[in-house]
């Protein structure tokens, strides 16, 4: 055992040695020497310049004494001899090499063709939890952890290949070390006498067990975040859009805890119309803070209001020394405020608190970056599917209402006509026929209503509402053609916008339909110019029979008006006109001007 390092004397080629003051036992080679030199242990020699006491070693030659400072252990010094005094450089390299070595962040090993290690830095020693080293295979000394690849036999795979070779390894205690081998060949037999003399691996590892483990909590993260509102057709079937919305907020909350390890969490919604952030959903805030109305604003709305008008996140590490703060948790000391982005646009915000200072890193906020980009993704997802079921909805409804209008339409048209001939004759016919009409009306506001409870989604029933003319809703609209096409389209695209529509094929029909309305009278009456038993103009001077103010629109082809019923039209009051064929929008804003359009009195 040696009590203390000893000085390495190294003797040039033709062996010119330093005179012992006593004999010198010889020292076998050490097993695996790579060099195959003999190295000898001696007392100082008198002419040698090292401290008195001091024991030196002797090798032969550089290439052995490169071996032996590498291989170790430590030594005190080194001592030149003959005429190596000229050529110190690789050694006084090897020399700062292995101290270097030792000191590094990183383990470095030495290992033979066998993977039996030769050598080791502190910090790999350190890693394997003990200081003797020598004679142990490498994934022994580790305690045989787990190898992760991508190569699976990395020490014999860079020997066969003469290049590094990369591995993951997972040990016992859920550490994960990552190693770049390095083949260090033998010389050429001519060379013999250098080293190294056998094939050896030079292996660094490295602890990458931080960036593992966050690799592995970012994928858990967004494989977490597809499964948000990842349901299966069957489930969404069975699913009311109410539930589906209850079951986003259950999971985002669910993995909000179990996973980021948050407990506080808030999400808000921007209206976009409106600036307003609404609430989604609320964990551990206070219920004035959840009540708080907030705008996508840079001042006076705090952390929330400056992340949806910035887009950029945003950490408050005291809160009681950022202005920006409003309280949400009650003894909030810390927040982190994440934007919700879907197509680099803000659709929200995602707020946490901590009662702890400083209670989040990057790292949080990195995490919860990506929780938040799935989340949006999630809801857009929802709002998607929401729509399309109300679309879908939307569509079987007035699909089944077009296919009902015509036919409602002629049994309204058919009882008026009826009811004509028999007022004033038999009271009780009068009444089952008054009674057909409402009957008849009452189907198509039945199917309508059913619609609307249909539509699954609140947000995009409004949405549907926004879109429709608000001068036009629950207005009573007559049309009269007698092309059935123009009849169907007028229920398609009025009801769409609210109206209440009835249609005509004639002039006739529609004098009886105003006749019968009574007390309900028609809004605005729409009517071709041309019609099969009159003009318009004629159909407004019957109509002004009836009606004290006739609300009477004219539709016509360009140039044509063989009458001269616009004219006519015209003179008596009539002003408003559409010249087929026409725009959706012309159609509409020319009904909202009849609506607005002063009362003409008496005819």
């Amino acid at each position: 055992m040696r009590d203390s390092p000893s000085y390495l004397v190294v003797r040039d080629a033709e062996g010119a040695a330093i005179t012992p003051s006593a004999p010198l036992p010889a020292v076998p080679p050490a097993t695996g020497d790579p060099a195959g030199a003999t190295s000898t242990l001696l007392p100082r020699p008198p002419d040698a310049p090292v401290p008195a006491g001091a024991m030196v070693e002797a090798v032969d030659g550089l290439a052995a004494a490169v071996a032996r400072i590498v291989r170790g252990p430590p030594v005190a010094g080194v001592v030149l001899t003959g005429g190596l005094v000229s050529s110190e450089g690789a050694l006084v390299t090897s020399v700062r090499a292995q101290r270097i070595l030792e000191n590094l962040p990183d383990g470095v090993v030495l290992l033979d063709a066998s993977d039996t290690i030769r050598w080791a830095n502190s910090r790999f020693r350190q890693w394997c939890g003990r200081e003797d080293l020598g004679g142990l295979g490498f994934l022994a000394a580790l305690d045989n952890p787990e190898i992760l690849g991508p190569e699976f036999s990395p020490f014999h795979a860079a020997l066969a290949s003469g290049r590094i070779s990369g591995a993951t390894l997972r040990t016992a205690d859920n550490r994960y070390l990552h190693l770049n081998a390095a083949p260090l060949l033998a010389t050429a037999p001519a060379l013999a006498t250098e080293w190294p003399a056998a094939d050896h691996v030079v292996v660094s590892i490295r602890d990458v067990t931080h960036t593992i483990l966050e690799q592995q909590k970012r994928a858990a993260i967004h494989q977490a975040g597809q499964k948000l509102a990842d349901l299966s057709p069957a489930e969404l079937a069975d699913m009311t859009i109410e539930e589906r919305i209850d079951l986003l907020k259950s999971n985002i909350l669910h993995y909000s805890r179990d996973l980021l390890l948050f407990d506080v969490v808030e999400i808000r919604l921007l209206d976009r119309k409106t600036g307003r952030l609404e609430p989604l959903l609320a964990e551990g805030m206070q219920p004035e803070a959840e009540a708080r109305i907030l705008y996508a604003r840079t001042e006076h709305n705090g952390v929330t209001g400056y992340v949806a008008a910035t887009g950029r996140s945003y950490f408050c590490n005291d809160t009681t020394k950022d202005s920006r703060y409003l309280e949400g948790c009650k003894g909030a000391k810390s927040s982190l405020t994440v934007p919700l982005m879907l197509h680099e646009q803000v659709i929200g915000t995602f707020n946490v608190e901590s009662p702890e200072p400083g209670g989040f890193s990057h790292t949080d906020m990195q995490f919860l970056e990506i929780f938040s980009r799935d989340v949006a993704a999630a809801l857009n997802t929802l709002e998607l599917l929401v729509a399309e079921k109300a679309s879908t909805t939307a569509e079987s409804v007035e699909a089944i209402h077009g296919a009902v209008a015509l036919p409602i339409d002629d049994i309204l048209n058919d009882a008026v006509n009826v009811m004509e001939r028999y007022i004033g004759h038999d009271a009780d016919v009068v009444e089952r026929l008054q009674r057909i009409l409402r009957n008849a009306r009452d189907i198509k506001q039945a199917i309508q209503k059913v619609g609307e409870k249909m539509t699954p989604s609140t947000a995009h029933a409004q949405h549907r509402r926004g879109e429709r003319r608000r001068a036009l809703a629950e207005k009573r609209v007559l049309v009269v053609d007698a092309d059935e096409q123009v009849r169907a389209a007028a229920h398609c695209l009025l009801e769409r916008n609210g109206c209440i529509v009835e249609t005509a094929r004639d002039g006739a029909e529609a004098a009886s339909m105003v006749r019968a309305a009574g007390d309900a009278d028609y809004d605005v009456i729409l009517s071709d110019i041309r019609l099969p038993d009159m003009s318009g103009y004629q159909l407004f001077l019957r109509l002004n029979e009836i009606l004290a103010d006739v609300p009477l629109v004219l539709m016509t082809g360009f140039g044509y008006d063989p009458g001269h019923s616009i004219v006519k039209a015209r003179q008596a009051g009539i002003n408003l006109v559409l010249f087929k064929p026409f725009r959706v929008d012309q159609l509409l804003e020319t009904l909202e001007r009849a609506l607005e359009r002063p009362k003409t009195g008496a005819g």
